[in-house]
């Protein structure tokens, strides 16, 4: 008897049996399919996640070499700063988190601080001066720390380091989709700038995907940095040009700035959260801090966790509304005492007084949740996640802030730099229902301003256990929490845990943000219209989003060897890949 006869037979229990065969099949296929997307990768070595394949690669190659997490990360971070000047690059700043295999950790500031002729009122007759434009830019700190990182664990020559992001520069370089919708959002800010004009557009048009990109004069700079590391640019010919430049357009950044800027090695904030130990960003990142006062609070209703439903990201925004409401009262701790706060922040008995003001039926408007500060919103970023063969981990998050920054490029240098000054906070008038700024990050010479960046890295049992930030300004904070409850809470594999649809709340304005859009790769995220209707239904105002965080995750998965497989992703909304060995 064949199989159809046996199939129009009247066994109704080989039918049963079969299509449960066939459903497994298919399951199992899925799975498959699941890992076969190039946004995953598996390696036993060492694994790069960044929002380029490119850079991802040419990370993964310094790993080949013999070189430590640091020397992957920093070949990456230039990489990252040619072929996607939109979000990073040496004209701005980075926070860079280490661990060791051998179990020390520090926390690498690198960044931006404000000029010395800065002051608190210096945006008082044009606020628009502090969004764009020269008067925004702030003291380039990555590049700095970048350096100082190489210096306390590269194993590989500096030179090796920079050399590939050089040779992008000068030879060319093809326009990533995400870069080309980043240009397309600025294009008229492009068109204004002429460093900016020449290098992004032919014959008048912007440049397509696919076009060839060249930044000659940014390759020189790299070329003279990779051979003398980095006095040129912070005192000598490159910082000479790049200062002329900016006060030639109206700027007030002097060689004096540059050659004070310091980096600044800080204890990272370290909590046990969930069973697992988290290690985050310290001040003048609000992120750390952040992330553990929301996972302190949710913790309180049970581990594991229940799967996506409107009650638990109910749950995850109301926490999040608290840490907006408690991280502006956070600042630069050279300038401001945070230790009482960030304390706060860390306890898990101020989270257990917060919850108990969540009501799983409702949500409430701001100031129900006690903050006197009214919230500034940073922007753009990169991130990437890196691991060695050794388990030494970096998480590393990058900005210039807003797309392409100050939407100035320095024609001697080719650097794009930040506008780093638009994340302080400045006095204003106060309007009604609406919160004063906040004092503790107003502008101050040398002062750092605030930032929501969050690289993390989570341990087990004193064992790695996952690398993992975000890129996106004020949502970081979200994205970065919502993929670690995804993985480790909620059970999800670490590519599911960041496709997941994402939601975000910076407290004001009081609505709940979901993501709604078509990625560059074709992927479509959404919030699943029961979720929604869950979420209205508890008062929550919602906001379709054609945008959201960028995730980058590795996780380090045991089985039955001392060092666990490693597992990376890149989030396909930016189109990147990892790479790994």
């Amino acid at each position: 008897m064949n199989i159809t006869s046996l199939l129009m037979s009247k066994w109704p229990c080989f039918r049963f049996l079969f299509l449960l065969a066939c459903l497994l099949a298919i399951s199992r296929t899925s799975t498959s399919l699941l890992y076969d997307r190039r946004e995953v990768i598996k390696g036993n070595r060492g694994v790069v996640a960044t929002d380029d394949g490119r850079c991802s690669r040419i990370g993964r190659d310094v790993l080949r070499e013999g070189g430590h997490a640091v020397d992957a990360a920093v070949a990456a971070a230039f990489c990252l700063g040619v072929v996607s000047p939109a979000s990073s690059g040496i004209g701005g700043g980075a926070f860079m988190l280490i661990r060791s295999a051998d179990g020390k950790a520090q926390a690498f500031d690198m960044r931006e601080n404000a000029p010395n002729k800065a002051f608190k009122n210096m945006y008082a007759q044009n606020a628009a001066l502090k969004a764009s434009g020269v008067l925004s830019i702030a003291v380039p700190g990555e590049i700095a720390g970048l350096y100082n990182a190489w210096k306390q664990y590269g194993k590989l020559p500096w030179r090796r380091l920079v050399r590939p992001a050089a040779h992008l520069a000068h030879n060319g370089f093809k326009i990533s989709p995400y870069l080309h919708m980043q240009m397309l959002r600025s294009e008229s800010d492009i068109m204004a700038d002429k460093g900016l004009h020449d290098l992004f557009t032919s014959n008048g048009s912007l440049l397509r995907i696919g076009d060839i990109c060249y930044n000659k004069q940014l390759g020189r700079t790299l070329r003279v940095l990779s051979a003398f590391g980095i006095r040129p640019f912070y005192n000598g010919s490159i910082g000479v040009k790049l200062i002329k430049d900016i006060r030639k357009s109206g700027g007030i950044l002097t060689m004096e700035d540059l050659q004070q800027y310091q980096v600044r090695i800080r204890e990272p904030i370290v909590a046990d959260v969930m069973g697992f130990q988290i290690i985050g960003m310290p001040t003048p990142s609000s992120g750390g801090a952040a992330m553990v006062l929301i996972l302190n609070i949710l913790a309180q209703y049970g581990f594991p966790m229940e799967g996506p439903s409107s009650l638990m990201i109910h749950r995850t925004i109301e926490a999040l509304k608290h840490a907006f409401a408690v991280r502006m009262n956070l600042g630069d701790p050279d300038f401001v005492n945070v230790k009482n706060v960030v304390n706060d922040m860390l306890s898990t008995q101020f989270a257990k007084q917060l919850k108990k003001t969540i009501n799983d039926n409702m949500t409430f408007s701001p100031n129900h949740y006690g903050g006197k500060w009214n919230q500034i919103n940073d922007h753009g970023t990169s991130h990437m996640s890196v691991v060695d063969s050794e388990r030494n981990a970096v998480s590393m998050t990058s900005t210039v802030n807003s797309y392409f920054g100050a939407k100035y490029l320095s024609p001697s240098t080719g650097i794009v730099l930040n506008n780093e000054m638009d994340d302080f906070s400045v006095p204003a008038k106060r309007s009604e229902n609406v919160p004063p700024p906040a004092p503790a990050n107003f502008i101050h010479p040398g002062k750092r301003p605030l930032s929501s960046m969050t690289p993390t890295i989570v341990l087990k049992g004193g064992q790695l256990r996952a690398v993992v930030g975000a890129s996106g300004g004020a949502m970081i904070i979200a994205g970065t929490t919502e993929v670690f409850l995804n993985h480790f809470a909620r059970g999800m594999d670490p590519f599911s845990s960041v496709m997941a649809p994402r939601y975000y709340h910076q407290l004001i304005p009081n609505e709940l943000q979901y993501e709604n859009w078509t990625v560059v790769t074709g992927d479509h995220v959404e919030a699943p219209a029961k979720i929604r209707a869950g979420l209205q239904k508890k008062g929550h105002v919602l906001k379709s989003i054609a945008g959201g965080t960028i995730c980058q995750f590795v996780v380090q998965e045991f089985k039955s060897s001392k060092l666990g497989e490693l597992v990376a992703v890149s989030d396909p909304r930016k189109g990147g890949f990892p790479a790994g060995f």
